[in-house]
């Protein structure tokens, strides 16, 4: 099939692009040229701007595609301009969005894709459904052919998933693991979270492309796999062959006291337990299975971050802050204890 991709080089895109071109359709990534050099040889990269529509337009000629994928869409200016520039060029258009549109709180941790959209805390996740009601009244409307997807915590071979974390990622957190300081986990480390490598999001991703079946439909895509926080960190702790020593704090305390948009990915994402359903995605796609256990995943990502140092981004601003936080906490319980 002819596929097109708006991005295709990101944490989730990045696998779905190579599997696409290993299975031979040919495929297509408009985007300014980011990661190209990791790309199959059979991928065909288009550069440019999204946002400069005309030379979009002037770009692709005449091109028409079976599936156009959206990776990069995060406000309803996004896809309104996809709207605009792919009716009637493509037989289906897969818009990536994300779990943490579901509502919060939720009302059953268990979550299917009829689970009500809406998120109070976290701006990110509001747009994302606002993206989703535009495409779905399009597609009611006009029968534009979206399919839309909802990925939850999904990672890559760059990244340690993580529940609080820097501007830089994940490695500040791996580094005070290695130096022996105490690392910050939010809540009392037993709510359940799911994380899910992107080869396997990519699976089910794959066979969404060019299925009939998923027009006018959502799903999520995720691991099986529920953990604590606790075992998140242990597994990283262990990867590292280090002892974890770890200080829980209230989600509500560090949303309150950070720098960092906390209050959206805690309050309206990582703080609640989730369970996902994925019986749906399964009926669409039944050969799909994630098979990366958590421990795996993680202990090959750690291994691959070390062998690289250029995934190693310090960020001594979010260190800094780790240590004030765990100090005034601490000092707050020892003073309390013993008045």
């Amino acid at each position: 099939m002819k596929v097109l991709f708006i991005g295709g080089t990101g944490t989730i895109s990045m696998a779905i692009t190579r599997l696409l071109a290993e299975q031979g359709h040919e495929l297509f990534l408009l985007n300014r040229g980011s990661r190209s050099e990791e790309l199959p040889d059979n991928v065909q990269v288009i550069n440019c701007d999204i946002n400069d529509v005309e030379d979009v337009r002037k770009k692709l000629g005449n091109m028409s595609f079976d599936t156009v994928g959206e990776f990069i869409g995060f406000v309803p200016e996004h896809v309104k301009r996809d709207v605009s520039l792919f009716s009637g060029r493509t037989k289906q258009y897969i818009y990536i969005s994300s779990a943490s549109a579901y509502q919060k709180p939720l009302s059953d941790y268990r979550i299917t894709e009829s689970t009500p959209l809406a998120n109070p805390y976290w701006q990110y996740s509001r747009d994302k459904i606002a993206c989703e009601e535009y495409l779905m009244d399009e597609y009611r409307r006009n029968g534009f052919p979206v399919t839309i997807v909802r990925p939850s915590h999904t990672y890559d071979e760059r990244s340690i998933p993580l529940g609080v974390h820097g501007k830089n990622g994940s490695w500040q957190v791996v580094k005070r693991m290695i130096e022996g300081k105490p690392v910050i986990i939010h809540g009392d480390g037993t709510s359940l979270w799911t994380i899910t490598h992107n080869s396997d999001f990519a699976k089910a991703y794959a066979g969404l492309v060019g299925n009939i079946h998923a027009i006018g439909q959502a799903y999520h895509i995720t691991s099986d796999e529920s953990l604590t926080w606790d075992q998140i960190y242990r597994i990283i702790a262990d990867s590292l062959g280090i002892e974890l020593k770890a200080v829980h704090i209230p989600s509500e305390f560090l949303a309150a006291v950070s720098d960092y948009d906390l209050t959206g990915s805690l309050i309206g994402d990582k703080a609640s337990s989730v369970v996902f359903d994925n019986s749906k995605i399964k009926r669409a796609v039944p050969d799909f299975r994630a098979v990366v256990r958590a421990d795996q995943g993680i202990r090959s990502t750690i291994a691959n971050i070390l062998a690289h140092p250029e995934l190693q981004k310090d960020d001594p601003e979010f260190d800094v802050w780790c240590d004030r936080v765990i100090s005034v906490f601490e000092k707050a319980k020892e003073e309390l204890a013993n008045e």
